[in-house]
């Protein structure tokens, strides 16, 4: 299947106010592409992960997302780009005083979505497809970290995006539940929705290979594998002298993640 370009950066410097995070980037990425960014706490992962949805402004150089020139997108045009992209927040980000059902339906109407027909099939839609229909009218709280952070997927996908942004999305679950939504989201990446995924957890790469973006010294470099990381170190989580854990990380400063 011929791959279609999604996301262009040439020689693209990001900025959060006026700290310069990044510097001459240069970007293409594919739909159907699964990509690992990997880097310390404050290496600009997330800048640029929001810099793609205009939360972060670009100050130079070629940059488009979807068609849309960032440097001259108008600002009742971000919201049709950010219809286009689904976002995974580490925290989940639901609605607690409301069901999955009304979390999922708050979105739609908010996004344009009226009849009430094609709601309720969209939000059906998508909870089959992260496998969490049976809790359509349950409350968060009711429902396991996993199972929340499938519900966010869910919420991801209710405007079929091209591109879905997943920062650090497996941070509070553990390690067979993350495993488990790792699979979920490479194989919708396989369906041709790109991911994008900041990440402190190298094991995801021997699993699930995709492309490998590095972030060190305000400047992003793509790796062609593990082995190319001459800082890989191996943090093992041990009780009563069994192993319950054991957790590939870049360097001991990402240890917090």
């Amino acid at each position: 299947m011929e791959k279609t370009l999604l996301i262009k950066y040439k020689n693209v410097d990001v900025y959060q106010q006026d700290y310069h995070v990044l510097k001459n980037v240069n970007l293409d990425v594919h739909s159907g592409e699964f990509i690992y960014l990997l880097g310390k706490v404050g290496s600009g992962k997330s800048s640029l992960l929001k810099s793609f949805y205009c939360d972060v402004l670009i100050e130079n150089g070629i940059a488009s997302v979807l068609d849309y020139d960032l440097h001259a997108i108008k600002l009742s045009e971000i919201p049709f780009l950010r219809r286009k992209i689904g976002i995974v927040f580490q925290d989940f980000q639901l609605l607690t005083d409301r069901s999955v059902r009304a979390n999922l339906d708050f979105v739609l109407k908010a996004t344009g979505w009226e009849d009430k027909a094609t709601i309720e099939e969209q939000i059906e839609n998508v909870l089959a497809q992260v496998g969490m229909t049976g809790a359509i009218n349950k409350m968060p709280h009711q429902l396991s970290g996993g199972e929340q952070q499938r519900i966010v997927i869910a919420r991801a996908l209710l405007n079929s995006p091209q591109i879905i942004l997943a920062d650090e999305p497996t941070g509070h679950l553990d390690p067979e539940t993350g495993n488990e939504l790792l699979d979920l989201l490479y194989n919708i990446s396989k369906s041709g929705t790109t991911v994008i995924m900041a990440t402190h957890n190298l094991n995801w790469l021997l699993t699930f290979p995709g492309r490998i973006l590095r972030f060190d010294d305000n400047e992003i470099r793509e790796i062609a594998d593990l082995e190319s990381i001459d800082t890989v170190k191996v943090k093992v989580i041990a009780e009563n002298d069994t192993i319950i854990e054991e957790t590939i990380v870049v360097d001991d400063d990402e240890l917090n993640a």
